[in-house]
């Protein structure tokens, strides 16, 4: 039986020689996501075989397409679902087809109408957890740097709204620590202005001050440096960028920490959901700020958010006049 790699490779050749060029390379784009949801989930797609792949899988992937258009969510399903299909047209996994489309049908449905939810306390003990951090005494270079790292990571992602993905390719020359703010590039060259708040620009201060010995032996311009650097015995003292998996796994490891138990609810992109889940609160539900600072292109994503305030309202009526 295949691991669920070298099925997904298989696939992909597959649908190369029998679809076009755009297709080929939007079903890449929605199997390697898959394939990161897979793994933030606790899958090991280079050892499991493609029998543990089942519809609770295809509902981890739909849960995590909601910063995707209503468009391009249905076109990353269809891959997923035919590749579903394709294991089980080779007798690869014995999928029910038909479960599979109802739970499709049912998340595609809600697509417009689905409202982000979190573990609130959870990500606040988090979050209050990593700001106390302390290095031990005993900590070598590499420890110390760790523990730097994955606070102001957490911290900005928290306080940013950055994507996991937009975090780990931020370099030195992106970020203005004076003026407390960074410029990305996404797609089609578009430019967009993230802040940072004092917390997470404290923290991130005192990561790269812990790192500036390793910055300047690198023999590479500073600016072109990443903000956030892999530490591990692999690299060396050597710089180099953390992937998005990396990513992942630091709020994993320290969610882990923090909790004292595996929550594979919050993620980086939990994070996420906290930080346009506060700008809406406590601006009294102004979506049109939320959605900017966000950076949503489509606002009916943002409006998920409001019933986070109307909760509050609903709370607040009662109080005052169901009291008796």
């Amino acid at each position: 039986m295949p691991t669920i790699q070298q099925a997904i490779v298989s696939y992909l050749e597959e649908v190369e020689r029998s679809k076009s060029d755009n297709t080929t390379a939007t079903y890449k784009f929605a199997i390697d996501r898959f394939a990161e949801v897979l793994k933030s989930n606790g899958l090991d797609i280079e050892k499991e075989d493609v029998t543990t792949l089942n519809v609770v899988t295809i509902s981890w992937f739909i849960a995590s397409l909601d910063d995707l258009k209503p468009s391009s969510e249905r076109l990353y399903i269809t891959a997923v679902k035919n590749f579903f299909i394709y294991l089980k047209a080779f007798e690869f996994n014995d999928i029910n087809v038909e479960k599979l489309n109802h739970l499709i049908r049912r998340g595609a449905r809600k697509v417009q109408g689905r409202i982000p939810e979190y573990p609130k306390q959870e990500v606040e003990d988090l979050i209050a957890f990593v700001e106390r951090m302390q290095i031990p005494e005993n900590a070598g270079q590499r420890e110390r740097l760790r523990i730097l790292r994955d606070k102001a990571f957490i911290i900005t992602l928290a306080d940013t709204g950055l994507r996991v993905h937009e975090a780990c390719k931020l370099t030195r020359e992106d970020v203005n620590l004076e003026e407390g703010k960074a410029v990305i590039t996404g797609k089609g060259n578009t430019r967009a202005v993230v802040r940072f708040s004092t917390r997470s620009l404290r923290a991130l201060k005192a990561y790269l001050r812990a790192r500036a010995e390793l910055d300047g032996a690198s023999g590479k311009p500073l600016a072109k440096l990443p903000v956030f650097a892999r530490h591990d015995k692999r690299v060396g003292n050597k710089i180099k960028p953390i992937s998005t998996n990396t990513g992942r796994n630091i709020v994993a490891e320290r969610v882990q920490e923090a909790l004292g138990w595996e929550m594979k609810e919050i993620t980086p992109h939990t994070l996420r959901h906290r930080f346009v889940t506060e700008i809406v609160k406590k601006t009294g539900g102004n979506i049109r700020l939320a959605q900017i600072l966000a950076r949503h292109k489509n606002i009916t994503v943002t409006q998920r958010y409001t019933h986070m305030v109307n909760e509050e309202l609903d709370q607040g009526y009662y109080d005052v006049f169901e009291d008796n």
